[in-house]
């Protein structure tokens, strides 16, 4: 585990001490490596670069005196924003990581942390700075900021550097919750907390110094935070990172870089198991070389038995071994990781009764009306865990389903920033035994010869490729995207559609609309907003008679209940929109509860489709020819015909996600054999656009229909096409990842 003694590495208590010692005592040794494409190393640092880089981040934020102070960070995934961290960190500053805004996307998130943390100081990448200077006019408060970019630091400031007078209980990072932009919840986690959870990672891994790693999950939130960058520092090993969106545009990358740096750790959520698959030929995986795999670890969204199953199978040819899946529980309330299993067992797993799951008790059967549930392992000897009825607060019986809380321990953290009465309700929960004080999860669960079965969402929360949404904030977005809804009558869930969480909307429409209902106006517009605001494809809608939505007495929208009433068809529908339009049958009729199936879809890959085939052999130069590629993927892409694709409507109002986005700029980029951002859809945010803008690129256009982006963003700005899970999060990605985590 360490280079140096074992009484020396047990002083350790904060971030500072950690590095200082992983510099003294493995200097010269590489700490990260980073792909920025996932395929060629184009940075490396080791421990004592990344001390002195760190030291000269703290000098100048020591200089503005910013020591007990949040300080916003705003890079594109690499080694500048780890530098960054770890200078908040060597400052006695306060970390508030944050993803880079993309172009022609609303600020609001970002504007709500500022006034949240109260934050004057912000670091950056210069490349970030130039797209957030250029929004200055439209957005305000950005100005109120003082902008810094660490990337052209000089190294030599670290000569300056004094350290912090900061100690384990000292808050090192406001950890924002994912995916939500109404109620954003800043997680206070100290360097104790880090520390602690760092060394429960290392422990339930078996993480020695032989052990190497590879991370391509958003390092915003806390499974590639504290996973993915920081626990390489507490074990002192070596570990190559690669942006999410490299691995969204291919996901067989990250198994190569899997392969190619003899990777024993890495994992994500589970979708990036699946994408893998589905974006993989069997002659692609036999190529590969996964036998040193050996924690290949799921998180941050539930593990379904049927992906380990389908990935094992898959890629067995490659020497990957069952015994390397590795599914563990956590959330950034916890630092990260709560439980674990051990190391090279199989995960376990058992089927139970659907209905009787639903009814909060566990019935173990086969069969038809089972369900297979995984294990996510056991909690570690330091940390109590309990199943508790949320309501009577009575703590459950083996085999009885509840809400899953977690014991005070090291990693638990030191509640939501500015927010007493919610810090109170959340990590000071006791039993009616007075057993606590406890973390409540809101997750529910059940204990089985003492592991750990995730069973249930966290509330009501919405998780899609590992990043978190709360769905308030996705019902007022539906309730604006039209004049013919009704303000305070949706409800927004998720359906497990072919193994995978898809969000589903109910809302009602207004008396004054249903004479002249304008259906497919209505879901036109509701399907941009979504996309816009979430990066998010919406998977069906349903609109609803007015009064149609249960609510309590008191008006609250039951959500259990409109999802329950959808399944079942007991909703007041006027009309219901589903995304898979070839499907003659209506949603409904093949949704079940537990897990839905559709039939299957057809899916050719667009590379070898004939009009693929013929715009490589043309190499697709003129606008009219891409025109046609473009819209014979989105339409493929939709399962739709390609009459109904207009070349003039943003993509959005199809509900292009970033995931769909990242594909078709890779889709582009293999046909026409030109390097392309991978922001190409939000620039360029039309078929016509973006084919004129190629057509102009290789001189096919006269200069007077030269298209001009709606802003010029670069690559390096938006690289967090993700975060995408996320928050983790998070992430297949539906086919990520926030998120990530939570």
């Amino acid at each position: 585990m360490s280079k140096g003694s074992f009484e020396e590495f047990k002083q350790v208590a904060t971030l500072v001490d950690l590095l200082r010692y992983r510099a003294t005592h493995q200097s010269d040794s590489t700490a990260y490596d980073f792909y920025a494409d996932g395929e060629v190393q184009t940075a490396s640092m080791t421990y004592g670069e990344l001390d002195q880089a760190a030291k000269a981040v703290a000098t100048l934020l020591q200089s503005l005196h910013c020591d007990g102070q949040p300080v916003l960070l705003l890079y594109p995934p690499g080694l500048d924003y780890l530098v960054a961290f770890l200078g908040c960190a060597y400052a006695g500053a306060i970390a508030v990581p944050a993803y880079p805004p993309r172009p022609n996307r609303s600020l609001e998130r970002l504007h709500i942390m500022i006034r949240d943390t109260e934050a004057s100081v912000s670091l950056t990448h210069s490349t970030v700075l130039e797209g957030i200077e250029r929004r200055f006019a439209e957005y305000p408060f950005l100005k109120q900021l003082q902008w810094l970019a660490t990337d052209t630091l000089a190294v030599n400031l670290a000569a300056a550097w004094t350290p912090p007078g900061i100690d384990a209980d000292a808050l090192a990072l406001l950890q924002y919750t994912s995916g939500s932009t109404g109620t954003p919840k800043g997680v206070m986690v100290s360097h104790g907390n880090l520390i602690h959870n760092s060394a429960r990672i290392q422990q339930l891994f078996e993480h020695t110094e032989n052990s190497r790693g590879v991370s391509w999950l958003p390092p915003y939130h806390d499974m590639g935070l504290v996973g993915g960058l920081l626990q390489p520092v507490y074990a002192g090993i070596s570990i190559a990172l690669m942006p999410p969106v490299a691995f969204l545009q291919k996901p067989l990358r990250w198994l190569r870089l899997v392969d190619q740096y003899k990777a024993t750790s890495s994992g994500g959520p589970n979708f990036a198991y699946d994408l893998c698959i589905q974006k993989s030929t069997p002659e692609q995986r036999a190529e590969l070389d996964l036998s040193h795999w050996k924690i290949a670890f799921s998180g941050a969204e539930p593990v379904r038995a049927e992906t380990l199953k389908r990935f094992t199978e898959a890629f067995a040819p490659a020497g990957f071994c069952p015994e390397a899946f590795y599914p563990c529980y956590g959330m950034a309330e916890t630092t990260l990781i709560v439980t674990g299993g051990k190391p090279q067992n199989l995960p376990r797993t058992e089927q139970v009764n659907e209905q009787a799951l639903r009814n909060h008790q566990v019935v173990l059967a086969d069969g038809e009306n089972s369900q297979t549930v995984v294990s996510c392992g056991r909690s570690t000897p330091d940390q109590t865990l309990l199943m508790v009825d949320p309501e009577t607060k009575l703590p459950c019986a083996e085999g009885q389903v509840g809400e899953i809380w977690v014991g005070t321990s090291g990693s638990i953290t030191q509640g939501y920033w500015k927010q007493p009465e919610q810090t109170q309700a959340t990590f000071q929960a006791y039993t009616v035994a007075g057993q606590g004080p406890c973390l409540r999860t809101g997750d529910l669960g059940f204990l089985q010869d003492g592991e750990l079965f995730v069973t249930g969402r966290r509330k009501e929360l919405i998780i899609i490729r590992g990043r978190n949404y709360y769905p308030k904030d996705i019902e007022a977005t539906v309730e604006k995207a039209h004049d013919m809804l009704q303000p305070g009558a949706g409800a927004a869930f998720a359906l497990t559609v072919e193994g995978q969480e898809r969000l589903a909307v109910v809302q009602e429409v207004k008396r004054t609309a249903l004479r002249a209902l304008d259906s497919d106006g209505i879901v036109k517009q509701v399907r941009r907003a979504i996309a816009e605001h979430y990066d998010l494809q919406l998977y069906t809608l349903q609109l609803l008679k007015p009064g149609g939505i249960p609510k309590t007495t008191s008006g609250k929208i039951q959500r259990l209940q409109c999802r329950a009433g959808y399944l079942d068809h007991q909703l007041a529908a006027v009309h219901t929109w589903h995304l898979d339009t070839t499907t003659a049958a209506p949603p409904e009729s093949w949704i079940s509860d537990s897990e839905a199936t559709t039939p299957a879809k057809p899916r050719v890959e667009i590379a070898t489709s004939p009009l693929m085939a013929t715009s490589i052999a043309a190499k697709a130069q003129s606008p009219e020819e891409l025109q046609q590629l473009l819209t014979a993927w989105l339409a493929q892409e939709l399962n739709v015909p390609t009459t109904e694709i207009d070349v003039t409507r943003p993509f959005a109002e199809y509900g292009l996600d970033s995931v769909a986005a990242a594909e078709l700029t890779d889709a582009l980029q293999t046909a026409v054999d030109y390097p392309l951002s991978p922001t190409l859809a939000y620039e360029y945010p039309t078929i016509e656009a973006v084919a004129h803008f190629l057509g102009q690129e290789w001189g096919q256009e006269n200069a007077q229909t030269k298209t001009t982006p709606q802003e010029n963003a670069n690559e390096d700005d938006l690289a967090a096409l993700m975060n995408e899970l996320e928050d983790l999060s998070e992430a297949d990605l539906e086919r990520l990842l926030e998120q990530q985590g939570r």
